[in-house]
């Protein structure tokens, strides 16, 4: 028998815990097809994320998904986040918190855990050099 993740309880509580100390809740995603955020927001695949109630319209953090409404610029936007891709919670006042592994969608199709990559399993990264010349300062009006 399998049992259910006790992530979603997880995250719930870790909410419920910033509401009630009066701590804004901030939810750190990983940004994939299955997730409906904006994406003009979205920086290196993530988005972080004020989740609370202030903040956020017909919140609910359900056992698969959490869904809400919030404002971006003025305009209301439906988020739909799958519970796999949220890789964190914590308080913006203190960074109190927990982080959490994510699911690829690819792993979450073949119904597998997502476990870490091995080094073998990532490309190298080329090597940054930093630009050649005199550095030059611009005087900005």
């Amino acid at each position: 028998m399998d049992l259910p993740s006790t992530k979603p309880y997880l995250i719930r509580a870790i909410h419920q815990w910033c509401t009630d100390n009066n701590f804004t809740p901030y939810l750190a995603v990983s940004v994939d097809a299955r997730t409906r955020v904006p994406m003009e927001h979205v920086r290196d695949g993530k988005i972080v994320l004020n989740v609370g109630y202030e903040a956020t319209g017909r919140l609910e953090i359900g056992n698969e998904v959490i869904t809400f409404q919030a404002r971006f610029g003025g305009v209301a936007r439906d988020l739909s986040i799958p519970i796999g891709n949220v890789s964190g919670i914590y308080a913006r006042e203190n960074g109190a918190g927990m982080t959490f592994e994510t699911e690829s969608a690819a792993t979450v199709a073949k119904g597998e855990n997502a476990g870490p990559a091995s080094a073998t399993d990532r490309e190298p990264e080329p090597p940054t050099t930093p630009p050649a010349g005199r550095p030059k300062l611009q005087r900005i009006k």
